[in-house]
């Protein structure tokens, strides 16, 4: 009996997780499976993009490098892929050719936000040179290549990818401005004193931030050589980046007549209507609700996993508990659940620590965590994520939650990768069991492959915790 062909539509994080799951079930005896990527990369953490930019070599971020793919029975070809033909079972790619598939799985995740500038473009519709989309490997290195010390750089965004361009850009030596049109940065994750607090930390760092404003117009022949913003200011410049938010990618679900809302609507094993189609991550959206962070898109390729697999053909998903723990352009940042509270009842509770610019608020119902902000001091982090995944009660005084040993007792079972939701307990075990690096703790838990943020963290149990077998304290990388 032959294999049935398994076709992924995008090689992003998600879809590499999705390997890794099928891999531990054994999918890929059950499927021949192929990955379509219009990147000339293997699958790589997007998250890590700033890295690049600051100087990093490019595969320092692949998860994946393209011979991972030969070796574990999995096709990849770098082509654009234009529609499915669903009453045939065809893909069809940008070079015309048609590929047959039993199913299909879109994986194409987000598409940048590019307002139309003023000026942006030259004639033929191609960006001025200069003017940079931030999205993807090559336009880290792209904008890596053009930047040069001494250089005025103009970030259009406030959001996680804006300030990650903005701060490496600045450690290049440019003069960075950062424009963002909410009042406040991370306006998406953190309410308005949350963003403040971080809005000068960012300028601690040596960035001018600029909230409240819009970017109007990019002025330059051949290239760029400054703009205005709503106001009238006009600001010199030779680099403008943007990085505006994202949506979701759906244009080839679209022509492919599948039903799209916001997303690609799927039900709760991740299927859409149409039979033999499924779709996951940044461009699904499950009972009207789409995720642009990691934690769901690990939730959602596990339980694809399981049911494409056979394992588990009954698990089903049912959305996600928002959380996220990150370091913004050098600041960490941890944040879940809702930014202000929503019955009259709820219980607010915020510490601001002016000389630090940190900021901590706790959102509390019938003594339940349903909402948490953390900025500066992300010490509590892996805790209040437990208690929030949970659901567990919250002591009477809900304010010892901040702190990160709790009374009586160790917090051993504490999150420390909230990506992948492992313990503290879980790395102290693969520890014992000789993981003696960040990297061999990532390979034996996932801990650190995800976002990144708790790297330091691992380094320092493998440095409390890791011995080699004569006695000696072994030394943690991150």
């Amino acid at each position: 009996m032959r294999s049935k062909k398994l076709s992924i539509i995008g090689n992003g994080m998600g879809t590499c997780r999705l390997l890794d799951e099928l891999l531990q079930r054994g999918g890929t005896l059950r499927y021949e499976v192929t990955v379509f990527g219009e990147e000339s990369f293997g699958a790589y953490n997007r998250i890590l993009l700033s890295r690049v930019l600051h100087g990093e070599p490019a595969d320092s971020i692949v998860t994946k490098p393209s011979d991972w793919y030969e070796r574990h029975s999995v096709q990849l070809i770098h082509r654009r892929v234009i529609r499915l033909d669903t009453s045939r079972k065809t893909i069809v790619t940008d070079d015309g050719q048609s590929h047959r598939y039993d199913l299909a799985l879109f994986a194409t995740g987000s598409q940048p936000v590019v307002p139309p500038l003023d000026g942006m473009t030259v004639e033929g519709g191609e960006l001025r040179q200069g003017v940079f989309v931030y999205r993807t490997m090559d336009d880290s290195l792209r904008m890596r290549a053009y930047a040069r010390p001494g250089d005025s750089a103009i970030v259009v965004g406030g959001g996680l990818l804006g300030l990650e361009a903005a701060k490496a850009l600045s450690d290049r030596g440019l003069h960075v401005t950062a424009v963002h049109v909410a009042r406040t940065l991370m306006n998406a994750q953190l309410d308005e004193l949350g963003g403040e607090i971080l809005g000068r930390q960012i300028e601690r760092c040596g960035i001018f931030v600029r909230t409240g404003r819009t970017l109007e117009r990019v002025y330059g022949d051949e290239h760029v050589n400054g703009a205005s913003l709503d106001d009238g200011t006009h600001l010199p410049a030779d680099m403008v980046v943007l990085a505006c938010g994202v949506r979701p990618r759906v244009e080839v679900a679209h022509a492919s007549g599948l039903p799209v809302n916001k997303g690609i609507l799927v039900n709760d094993t991740l299927a859409t209507e149409v039979p033999g189609v499924y779709a996951f991550g940044e461009c699904a959206e499950h009972r009207g609700q789409t995720y642009g962070i990691v934690a769901p898109v690990w939730e959602q390729a596990v339980v694809l996993a399981d049911v494409l697999s056979g394992v588990r053909p009954q698990s089903r998903y049912q959305g996600s508990k928002l959380y996220t723990r990150l370091k913004v352009a050098g600041v960490d940042v941890a944040c879940m659940g809702v930014r202000e509270p929503q019955l009259d009842s709820d219980d607010v509770f915020q510490i601001t620590e002016p000389r630090r610019d940190a900021y901590r608020k706790l959102i509390v119902r019938d003594r339940h965590l349903v909402g948490a902000m953390l900025v500066g001091n992300t010490a509590a982090a892996g805790r209040l994520v437990q208690l929030f995944d949970r659901g567990d009660p919250l002591p009477e005084d809900p304010l010892e939650v901040l702190c990160q040993v709790r009374p009586g007792g160790s917090a051993v079972d504490r999150t420390v990768c909230n990506c992948h939701k492992v313990s503290e307990a879980a790395l102290r075990e693969a520890i014992g069991n000789g993981a003696d690096s960040v990297e061999a703790l990532g390979a034996a838990t996932k801990a650190g492959t995800g976002c990144g943020s708790c790297k330091t963290e691992l380094g320092l149990l493998v440095s409390r915790h890791g011995k080699a077998s004569n006695g000696a304290r072994l030394v943690a990388t991150s």
